[in-house]
């Protein structure tokens, strides 16, 4: 540990900060659905869908999910895959998966009730420390720390904490400054506190640090380091992954849809039939099938001999000669890199894990991001090509 400098704060000091803070946060909170009440269901929700996701994006997410699943019990008892519908665009669908388990568990294990200590809160599925330190202080008053990303970068500029925020080592430093200035009295509002000056005034790239409340508490304001902190190694760049990606219509009109497997990424989520290839062998079609008008044209009779082996060659589908664009999408660790391609059936085939769906019905499946970009590229294109 490099610094201990919250220790050199004493109680005086300590007093004076919790007062000038709260008092700038009960002015100046942000007017949010889940801060109508402190039910620790609602608190619990809203922690859960603001990983990774902005607050602007989650507010819809939050009213429509309450709506459909107003109880814990309710939550316990969803369907799955309705579950998932209601989650769709927010991503991490684990995350869903893993409320529905932690619902369960309060039922089978608390009696429907949701538990009141930081040492059963964290047995829950999917509850990690920081929704912990969030439901512990919000809706039962304990002075638990809610570390964050946005805490982290507030109280690594308050103290000049120079622990690397990347390693899950420096949560114990940032643990402890925290715990050693936050409000016994009204340790919810501080978390929350902490949380909207992150997401605003004290940003990661241009702090507005005139505006800040607490700036003549601050070291690196004092010493103008504001830049340097918090101290981040660079994220691995994501893996790039290709694949080829095939909307296949048969006679009734209805498109061939796969389901993913049970786990894994994007699990049990529906999408077109998709097949990885090389960057090569991707960079060779997207080239050769380029979105050109020329020659694109192509009737069930005619079959494009050049392209049906390279592509899906084990189903019976005559593909349209050019492509329908590209689509790329960034999971945490990978980057999908997908090109279009259309194709008509006239044989009855369903692969396994397969279904025929009409379009009109696309809304009641579950598609991961990529399927929905997929669509909306396949839409864009299929106006042009209505002779095909």
């Amino acid at each position: 540990m490099k610094n201990e400098n919250w220790l050199q704060w004493n109680q005086e000091k300590i007093d004076s900060f919790q007062e000038i803070f709260l008092h700038w946060y009960h002015q100046e909170k942000r007017n949010l659905p889940w801060r109508a009440n402190t039910h620790p269901y609602n608190i619990w929700i809203s922690e859960i869908m603001l990983q990774q996701t902005r607050v602007d994006t989650v507010i819809g997410y939050y009213y429509r999910f309450m709506e459909e699943f107003p109880t814990i019990k309710d939550l316990a008892e969803a369907d799955e895959q309705k579950l998932l519908k209601i989650w769709e665009g927010l991503g991490y669908y684990s995350r869903a998966r893993n409320l529905k388990v932690a619902a369960q568990q309060i039922m089978a294990d608390f009696g429907g009730e949701f538990p009141e200590t930081p040492e059963e809160i964290s047995q829950l599925k999917g509850i990690g420390p920081y929704t912990t330190g969030a439901i512990s202080s919000i809706s039962f008053g304990l002075p638990e720390p809610a570390i964050d990303g946005n805490i982290m970068r507030v109280v690594s500029r308050l103290f000049e904490i120079e622990e690397d925020i990347a390693k899950a080592s420096s949560r114990k430093v940032f643990d402890a400054a925290t715990r050693a200035i936050i409000s016994h009295e009204q340790p919810g509002e501080m978390n929350q506190a902490f949380m909207d000056l992150g997401s605003d005034i004290c940003n990661p790239t241009a702090p507005r640090c005139e505006e800040c409340p607490i700036q003549q508490f601050c070291l690196a304001y004092q010493n103008q380091r504001q830049t340097e902190f918090p101290v981040k190694t660079k994220k691995a760049k994501p893996k790039d992954v290709y694949y080829v990606a095939g909307a296949i219509e048969n006679q009734q009109n209805e498109f061939l849809l796969l389901q993913r497997p049970e786990t894994g990424l994007l699990a049990k989520m529906w999408h077109f039939p998709l097949q990885e290839v090389s960057k090569q062998e991707y960079e060779e079609l997207l080239r050769t099938w380029e979105k050109s008008q020329e020659n694109a044209q192509l009737t069930l009779d005619l079959v494009a001999e050049e392209l049906a082996p390279q592509i899906f060659d084990e189903l019976p589908v005559v593909w349209q000669k050019k492509h329908y664009g590209e689509i790329t999408h960034v999971f945490s660790h990978l980057k999908w890199h997908v090109l279009l391609f259309y194709g008509r059936t006239r044989t009855s085939f369903t692969p396994e894990q397969g279904r025929w769906v009409p379009e009109s019905s696309f809304d009641t499946y579950v598609f991961p991001k990529p399927q929905q970009k997929l669509v909306t590229q396949f839409n864009k294109y299929q106006k042009v090509d209505k002779d095909f």
